[in-house]
């Protein structure tokens, strides 16, 4: 159902930096890119994210309460996701590992939240066996 979620930024060429790292380890690339939005992901795959400097021309904030999640295919690409983040100039909000209990089918909601360098809030998910 979703498309793709856009994410405000100050600072578009850092936002870069960030999210072309983590679109790499997702195995995709830029599919945008004009001198105040870039998008990243494919256009016959699944949703996509973008990075964008407001229309209005005001400064970007962060929405209380907004979170994008990316799916990953494994509990190590949930490390590595986050690792990048790490290393890309994102804070922490939660290293990766389950969360809550196993549900009857033996899988656990599994986790890494961080925030971009704007402070927009991500995770990288996937539910995993317990």
């Amino acid at each position: 159902m979703i498309g793709y979620v856009t994410l405000g930024t100050n600072d578009l060429p850092r936002a870069a930096k960030f999210y072309d790292a983590i679109a790499a380890e997702m195995g995709v690339g830029r599919m945008m890119d004009f001198d105040t939005f870039i998008a990243w992901g494919t256009w016959d795959g699944g949703a996509g994210i973008a990075a964008t400097k407001p229309f209005d021309g005001k400064e970007a904030s962060v929405g209380n309460g907004t979170m994008v999640a990316i799916q990953a295919d494994s509990k190590e690409q949930v490390h590595r996701l986050y690792d990048i983040a790490m290393a890309h100039g994102g804070s922490d909000e939660g290293a990766p590992g389950p969360r809550g209990e196993p549900d009857e089918n033996g899988k656990v909601f599994y986790a890494g939240y961080f925030r971009d360098p704007d402070g927009n809030k991500l995770n990288a998910f996937l539910m995993a066996d317990a």
